[in-house]
């Protein structure tokens, strides 16, 4: 047969297309870049524990998916703090380090609970039961990471330099370019980071499903011990920022410059922006109130904590706004309401997962494999959308997002009501479950992480210079409370649709909780539902509004 090699053409065109959106990003990387990337690589590899954290919980402990749900929802409460920790950021920029150091400690407790429960069961149980523990560091691990990314995202906007090495002032129209470069490189180090420990957990989880309890154990307990690596990454990246900043006044000084003009050029801060007492203040009783209905034990608890951190980061939102003008003004709000219903939108919960493992048998090793293959497709995908990210809209890029994850969860649906065992036996046998979930994985990966970076970029680019910390924390909160109404939306549907794995005692073996997933595929249809509709019907009426999206 004969080859046809590819048209000269062609390979020119393939060759521009990888220069502008892959090596060119590459070309624009700067070494001062490198510290907040490392804290986003942190939090990246926090996702080592994910898969053995989900198998612990069902083969462990006896929660329901409703309650799973509910602690997702305070797991995400810490992220709506942004705002407090942000400004505590911009009033004590030189010492905004003691927070990641601060963070990363959390991390670390959080990591040695998990490795306690794992190595010391019983010498943990005889102070508090293993669910207990259990929560403690599911809560613990989120506050660490939130201090540590307020400071990353602080730092995205120290990272790039208004001068020049010679000193000279970089255009505005560089240092937005450059903005849009910090942005996009912090989220391909999040999902890099995601890559590397997706490797890790295909090797690490190979044959652990056929292993007896022991050989399972040791290797859950060897995933968490490894994930202290992670406030190590983070602290790390402070300290080479730190010998950065050293290295550029001492260059500064060599080029002629004093010490106190060195320090202009690289300070981002000429002086800290006035106490804003609304901001600190709302924070202090948003946490007091919080943690006192929480332990309260209030049937409506999360509700009421929702209501109120969303009064205030509304609140905060409109008194913030103020410094911007008119037409900023109204593009920040239509680009925050857009992305809050993106992101807010409900999930099927624990229970879907539970089926797949016990219905179409995804063990641990085929899991890591598929979110080796998904952190991976995400890292290609923000290259091939860079250019799409860059030229389009907000509301263009979440109406694209919704239509494709909307077909894209048609086939996990489908395999509920047996569409795999219909093209496996169409196929020979080749298109069945596994393969259709691989697939559908390379597919929807890459659209998780595209929505957020014009959004980045454009705070970072438009926010003021007192105010740089301030304001991104103020818009993640905001957009960050859409996860805990997700957990909320999801809770919800979980208390209409109940889905149970089996629970059985590991002494007895007696069932407690039979298996129960009759009602998950009336769960998937009508999550699919509202996630395509919802989206659309905001970008509409942002459309016929004043406002409109970045």
């Amino acid at each position: 047969m004969k080859v046809i090699p590819p048209h000269p053409r062609a390979l020119a065109a393939l060759y521009r297309w990888f220069d502008s959106n892959i090596f060119a990003l590459g070309r624009e990387m700067r070494l001062s870049y490198l510290p907040p990337l490392m804290v986003y690589v942190a939090a990246g590899v926090s996702s080592l524990t994910g898969i053995v954290g989900t198998f612990y919980v069902k083969e462990r402990l006896g929660l329901s998916a409703e309650f799973l749900a509910t602690l997702g929802f305070w797991m995400a409460l810490p992220w709506a703090l942004k705002m407090p920790i942000g400004h505590l950021v911009d009033l004590i920029w030189r010492w905004k380090s003691l927070l990641v150091y601060l963070g990363a400690s959390l991390i670390m407790v959080s990591l040695l609970i998990m490795i306690g429960l794992l190595g010391y069961t019983d010498t943990m149980q005889s102070v508090a039961s293993v669910e207990s523990w259990y929560v403690a560091a599911a809560l613990l691990a989120p506050i660490g990471y939130v201090l540590q990314d307020v400071v990353a995202d602080a730092m995205t906007v120290e990272a790039v330099p208004r001068v020049e090495e010679n000193g000279e002032p970089l255009s505005s129209e560089k240092r937005k370019q450059m903005h849009v470069t910090m942005q996009t490189l912090g989220r391909v180090a999040i999902i890099g980071g995601s890559v590397l420990v997706s490797i890790a957990n295909v090797i690490l989880m190979h044959d652990v499903g056929t292993m007896p309890e022991e050989g399972r154990t040791a290797a859950y307990l060897l995933v968490y011990q490894l994930a202290l690596v992670i406030p190590f990454i983070s602290v790390c990246g402070v300290f080479f920022a730190s010998w950065l900043r050293q290295r550029n006044m001492r260059r500064f000084v060599v080029q002629g410059l004093s010490r106190k003009e060195a320090e202009a050029l690289l300070t981002i801060h000429a002086e800290a922006p006035p106490v804003n007492w609304w901001i600190l203040g709302g924070g202090a009783v948003f946490t007091i109130v919080s943690l006192s209905i929480g332990l309260g034990g209030s049937s409506a608890a999360e509700e009421i904590v929702f209501c109120l951190s969303m009064a205030i980061v509304l609140f905060l939102i409109w008194r913030l706004s103020s410094e911007l003008d008119a037409d900023a003004r109204n593009q920040l709000v239509g680009t925050a309401i857009l992305i809050f219903i993106f992101r807010a939108l409900p999930t099927p919960g624990a229970g879907a997962t539970w089926w797949m493992i016990d219905q179409l048998g995804f063990d641990q090793q085929f899991l890591a494999t598929l979110s080796l293959i998904g952190a991976a497709l995400t890292l290609a995908g923000m290259f091939i959308f860079r250019r799409f990210m860059a030229e389009r809209s907000m509301a263009y890029i979440i109406g694209m997002l919704t239509i494709a994850g909307t077909l894209l969860s048609l086939p996990i649906v489908g395999m509920y009501f047996g569409l795999h065992e219909w093209t496996a036996a169409l196929t020979g046998g080749i298109v069945d479950a596994r393969f259709i979930a691989i697939i559908d994985t390379a597919l929807e990966s890459p659209l998780g992480q595209i929505a957020m970076i014009p959004m980045l970029a454009w705070i970072a680019n438009s926010a003021p210079d007192k105010l740089k910390a301030t304001f991104f924390a103020v818009m993640a909160s905001f957009t960050n409370l859409a996860l805990s109404a997700s957990q909320l939306s999801t809770k919800y549907m979980n208390q209409i649709f109940i889905v149970t794995r089996e629970v059985s005692d590991p002494v007895s073996g007696e069932i407690s909780v039979p298996a129960d997933y009759s009602e998950l595929g009336v769960l998937l249809i009508t999550v699919t539902i509202i996630g395509f509709i919802l989206p659309l019907l905001a970008i509409v009426i942002i459309k016929h509004t004043r406002f409109r999206s970045a």
